[in-house]
Parts: structure tokens; sequence; C-alpha cells
């Protein structure tokens, strides 16, 4: 078991771009007693509503989704760059065919209804605040939508970010 401790938000100091683009997140939620984990590189973080928020995109395709529609929160996790194949292989294998949490032997933990875990050099424990479902009509810039969708849009979410653990 890795040690790791929790910092407040603010005292988070890695790039944002870089966590989040290059790095990429493992999106985590749970409902009914199960999990379902995928691959982000799409979102930001920043302060919204008075609160240190995370903004995650999901395509309604995707298995997470319903996972993440049935609970209260969700977890985001980084990994180390010894972790990418795994990062890879949950951005491209479906939940619904295999349990991929399992099959990745990741050592998995618990709170309050969120799942998360332990070989995570970063992770953010949220709480959901919004949800909307993204429209062809409010893209100003339409090479957007013209590059980006076929008519399956993303589900934007707005996520209180509680808790950051890093590993020590």
């Amino acid at each position: 078991m890795m040690a790791q401790k929790e910092i407040k938000p603010e005292e988070f100091r890695e790039s944002v771009f870089q966590v989040i683009g290059k790095e990429w997140l493992l999106v985590t939620g749970e409902a009914d007693g199960h999990s379902n984990a995928m691959t982000a590189s799409w979102g930001g973080m920043g302060i919204l509503w008075g609160k240190p928020v995370a903004f995650l995109f999901i395509r309604p395709t995707r298995y997470t989704k319903e996972f993440i529609d049935k609970a209260d929160g969700l977890t985001l996790s980084v990994f180390p760059e010894e972790r990418r194949k795994m990062m890879n292989y949950f951005g491209t294998v479906s939940g619904r065919d295999e349990d991929k949490i399992k099959k990745s032997g990741l050592t998995v933990k618990h709170d309050r209804g969120r799942t998360y875990f332990d070989e995570a050099r970063v992770t953010m424990l949220c709480r959901k605040l919004y949800a909307q479902e993204m429209k062809p009509e409010c893209f100003i810039d339409k090479a957007c939508d013209e590059k980006w969708y076929q008519g399956d849009y993303h589900t934007m979410y707005i996520a209180e970010i509680e808790t950051i653990l890093v590993q020590e």
C-alpha cells in the first residue's frame, strides 16, 4: 500500500494542461456496488461558485457515464507514466465487455460511495454540482462542432474537488 497525504485543492501546483492533456485522467464512477472507469484527456479545473471544481466531458455512449449519472460523486486519478499502457486500456475497452478495474490489478479503495486507487499519484475526490448536455446550437465556433462531433455530444459535468490525495 502506498502512502498518500491529503492536500487542499489550493495547494495543487501541477499544470492542468499537463495533467489532463498529456498524462490523462482516469474518471471513475461508483453505483449500485459496482465501479467503472474511463480515460479522459479533455477537461479543466478552476474556481466556480466559490468552489474548486473540475470540468468533465463524457459522451453518452460511454459506460462510465451510467455510473457517474447515478452517483453523487466521482473520482479523478492521475497515474505515473509507467501506467500509460493501462490508461490507454481504460480508454479503448468498454466496461460493458469486461471488468476493467479488476483486470487492471489496481488496488481499489472507497470513500463515501466513490472508488479510487492506491496506485494513483494524484486522486481527486469530487462531488457533482451540475450536468448539462452539449447542444449543436450552442457552438459559437461551428468548426469545433464539425470537427469533434457527429451527433454524439458530450455531457458536461462540473464537480467540486473536495479532497486531493497525493503520493508521499
